[in-house]
């Protein structure tokens, strides 16, 4: 069990190991819902206008489908064989 400590201007310093668990990060939201007095704690998703272009990179060339659909397939085979 992890357990943290309310300061007087009501913040709370998430435990590493929540954090963790939850895949949390520098800037992430978090949604609180309280059920019957009960806080639980939700990572808020990130909107695709948040992640838009993130992967990027000019120095690439792309890949082109029928690329990845070879390697799929020789490692579906390889792995059902």
């Amino acid at each position: 069990m992890a357990v943290a400590k309310l300061t007087s201007k009501g913040q709370v310093t998430i435990p590493k190991l929540v954090r963790d668990s939850l895949n949390l990060h520098v800037g992430d939201k978090i949604e609180f819902t309280v059920i019957k007095n009960q806080a639980v704690i939700t990572p808020v998703s990130k909107s695709i206008d948040e992640v838009f272009g993130k992967l990027y990179q000019a120095a690439k060339t792309a890949v082109p489908v029928k690329e990845f659909d070879k390697v799929i397939a020789k490692r579906m085979i390889e792995k059902f064989q």
